[in-house]
């Protein structure tokens, strides 16, 4: 919100300058955004009366005028404006005056002497208009200083107001908080009941009371909608952001820049039978006061009468029923409506006006029958005529209640570190009109109708701190005890698991959580994502189930660049809907460990040859993060994995993730070139280091055998090594997968699985008994439980 610094202090005027005082609004929760002079400096401009005007002899364009600037002898200044005339009042920069840019001496033009200039708007720094001089009041004093005949010495301040706020988009709402800091009086406007003339009313229905409580209307009739408004009042619009239009309108504009209560005219004679405040019927359209139409949806309040819509309630006027310089019978409107009821709908059909910005933030309840009374007696003043009697349509079961609520001082004291005492800091809110009653060592407060942001103790807690000062706030040096927090050897933090990541030669990234919801169809057949209520684009409309797809938009746009090998990670958490384990405000949130390797394993070298990362390299990588503890791999069909080069990651039987090779389709679809591999397991399991176990170095020699099984090719290698493991004799140290063949030789159907068992004792040396004992046991049971062959 943007206002003149002297429209303020003519409410409330502290001994401050601009400047402190610009500071004390920010220290006080109204940051002032900006704060910018009116006019740029500039002196010797006084007012010149224009005596005579005459054509110059030697130039079609210059006139020589003879200026009366209140010095004794008038002075003869050459001008070029076209609008130059006598009897005209006119900014006159005398010799040795300092305008933006330049300084004014004694001139020859065309042969004539010029002890002076006559002033435009633009050359002034007022405006950017060039066609002529700025015209003054016919009444203005010559002689006297322009400076100070137009106010030039103001200051503009644009304040920044959170949306609670509200109550200080008013001239009058910034100056209560001014004088609640200061002390200084304040000022009100008076709001005093015009007494009707004349018996014309029209009246009113509330059709939809829940979206709008209160309604106030009357008839002015007579009045004169040519009226020039005041300067004054043109002065303080363009001075806040408001260009003056007409009279009718530049009231309704002043009263709501200077109370807050947003108002609008209608011509009277427009307007049939009853209003009704309402919303739309089916298929109703109309056009607005910009020249738009619109239909507006369900839950758009409409003020309308008999015939038809007349306006969006709170945002616009409309075209049908808006006033111009023929209306001479008006019907002056003033409501309350819910901000529910407006929130948003301005930005729905595609603008936004200074009636919505207010509504839909808080207008105080209580306000609007002043506001008619101030606007009514502004505009017959103005414009004349003559008023009707004020007609009020009300709900009061709608109308907001101000509840008490409950103040604890000594929570005051310890949420702000102030040493307050209770009459304190009831004297600080009794300074904002808050209304305390103290019930014991609890206050209950009750706020008045236009702070309704006041709503929780924590409300006032923040009244009494900002009114306090937050420059007096203590600032004692923090203190706290600290904790060793227990960390047990099998876990691990996040920071370990990610310099793992790095020591395989990963980079890390770090996506969006948010996420389009076509990855989550591709790479997780998810078809009901957790979706945003409201995204910040539409590719990003909802929550991630997977790291997986921001790790292929990562390759996507390194593979665009040129970038051929690509293998990078992500620690992130991801989203779902079914808890899987413990949710958070109804969603299960667990965070993940994925990875990508795409390209050459290791970057071109001569030492060896090129070649492209598989699934049994990202295996490699993610059995040496979780080392010393053993990964099982599980076929697996998954949405974003090839269907033969996929694998389940199982951890102590658990399903911890998945590992494989991106589906040539998504390759294609995604454009990436060459096939990535990726995976992605829980990092809950990857934070468990496990502990080492401890195994003397035998001194004895070891002894190794062969076996080589020919079986049904469905069965899994990994199957047939835990079953083996779990036979296997205590002198049997190890047993380890090393071969594995398919073709001739083995049969149709069949493969060949080669395991190399290891067996020593760390005390003696083994007998070939003990030997082929023990690979006679698990020769015996490849062949019971899997129709296992020993290959010869």
């Amino acid at each position: 919100m943007q206002f003149s610094e002297y429209w303020l202090r003519e409410l409330v005027n502290p001994s401050l300058s601009a400047d402190q005082l610009g500071h004390l609004l920010t220290m006080a929760g109204l940051e002032v955004e900006e704060q910018n002079p009116v006019a740029p400096p500039f002196e010797k401009v006084v007012v010149g009366h224009i005596l005579t005007a005459e054509k110059h002899s030697d130039a079609d364009k210059l006139k020589v005028c003879s200026v009366d600037v209140g010095a004794g002898a008038p002075l003869q200044i050459v001008c070029g404006a076209p609008n130059a005339e006598a009897g005209m009042k006119v900014p006159c920069a005398l010799v040795g005056a300092r305008l933006p840019g330049f300084e004014i001496k004694p001139a020859k033009l065309r042969g004539v002497e010029s002890f002076g200039m006559l002033c435009s708007g633009r050359e002034l720094g007022l405006s950017d208009d060039q066609g002529g001089l700025l015209r003054l009041a016919v009444d203005a004093p010559v002689g006297l200083d322009v400076r100070a005949l137009l106010g030039l010495d103001d200051t503009l301040f644009t304040i920044k107001l959170t949306p609670n706020r509200a109550d200080c988009l008013s001239l009058v709402g910034v100056a209560r908080e001014v004088a609640a800091i200061t002390g200084a009086p304040l000022t009100l406007p008076e709001c005093i009941p015009v007494e009707p003339t004349i018996d014309a009313t029209r009246a009113i229905v509330l059709d939809a009371p829940q979206a709008c409580p209160r309604y106030c209307g009357r008839i002015l009739r007579g009045v004169d909608a040519k009226a020039p408004t005041p300067g004054w009042m043109a002065d303080r619009l363009s001075r806040c952001g408001l260009r003056p239009i007409s009279a009718l309108v530049d009231v309704t504009n002043y009263v709501m820049l200077e109370l807050g209560q947003p108002l609008h005219a209608f011509d009277n004679a427009k307007l049939e039978g009853a209003i009704h405040v309402r919303l739309p019927a089916e298929g109703e359209q109309f056009v607005l006061l910009n020249g738009q139409t619109v239909a507006p949806d369900p839950s758009t309040l409409l003020i309308a009468d008999e015939r038809g819509v007349l306006a969006m309630a709170g945002v616009m006027g409309g075209e049908y029923s808006g006033i111009s310089l023929e209306t001479r019978d008006v019907f002056l409107e003033s409501a309350f409506f819910t901000p529910s009821a407006i929130a948003g709908r301005a930005r729905r059909y595609g603008f936004s006006s200074d009636a919505s910005h207010r509504f839909e933030r808080g207008v105080d309840p209580e306000l609007a029958p002043c506001a008619l009374e101030r606007a009514t007696t502004l505009i017959l003043q103005i414009c004349g005529g003559a008023a009707g009697p004020v007609v009020r349509a009300e709900s009061t079961s709608h109308l907001p209640v101000m509840h008490p609520v409950r103040l604890r001082p000594e929570r005051v004291r310890k949420l702000l570190g102030l040493d307050l005492n209770d009459q304190e800091i009831i004297a600080l809110l009794e300074r904002v009109h808050l209304r305390v009653e103290e019930q014991g060592d609890v206050c209950q407060v009750i706020a008045p109708s236009y702070r309704f942001d006041i709503e929780i103790e924590e409300d006032l807690v923040e009244e009494v701190a900002r009114l306090h000062g937050y420059d007096n706030m203590p600032a004692p040096e923090p203190r706290g005890v600290l904790a060793m927090l227990p960390q047990t050897e099998e876990s691990r933090s996040r920071w370990t698991v990610r310099h793992l990541m790095a020591g395989r030669d990963f980079q890390e990234v770090v996506n969006f959580a948010f996420v389009d919801d076509a990855w989550e169809a591709d790479f997780c057949g998810n078809a009901k994502p957790v979706r945003l209520a409201n995204p910040i684009a539409s590719q990003m409309s909802v929550m991630r189930s997977s790291l997986v797809g921001g790790l292929i938009a990562n390759l996507a746009t390194n593979r665009k660049r040129q970038v051929g090998r690509v293998r990078v990670f992500e620690v992130g958490r991801c989203f779902a809907h079914d808890p899987a384990g413990t949710p958070v405000a109804g969603y299960y949130q667990p965070v993940r460990l994925a990875a990508l390797a795409a390209g050459p394993v290791m970057a071109e070298q001569w030492g060896s040859a090129t070649r492209n990362a598989d699934f049994f390299d990202l295996k490699g990588d993610l059995e040496s993060i979780f080392a010393p503890r053993l990964l099982e791999f599980r076929r697996l069909t998954h949405p974003a994995l090839h269907p033969g080069r996929s694998a389940e990651v199982l951890l102590s039987g658990e399903s911890i993730g998945i590992l494989g090779e991106l589906h040539p389709q998504w390759v294609q679809k995604y454009d990436l070139g060459v096939t990535p591999v990726v995976f992605e397991v829980d990092m809950a399991a990857a934070e468990l280091a496990g502990l080492p176990t401890y195994a003397g170095v035998s001194r004895m020699p070891a002894v190794s055998r062969d076996l080589a099984f020919v079986l049904d090719g469905s069965v899994a290698a990994a199957d047939l090594l835990k079953a083996l493991q779990g036979v296997a004799a205590p002198i049997v140290t190890s047993i380890e997968l090393f071969d594995m063949y398919d073709g001739k030789g083995i049969g149709e159907g069949k493969k060949s699985l080669a395991f190399r068992v290891l067996m020593q004792d760390t005390q003696r040396t083994l007998e070939e008994s003990e030997v082929e004992a023990a690979i006679t046991a698990l020769v015996r049971h490849g062949m019971e439980s899997f129709a296992a062959q020993l290959r010869g």
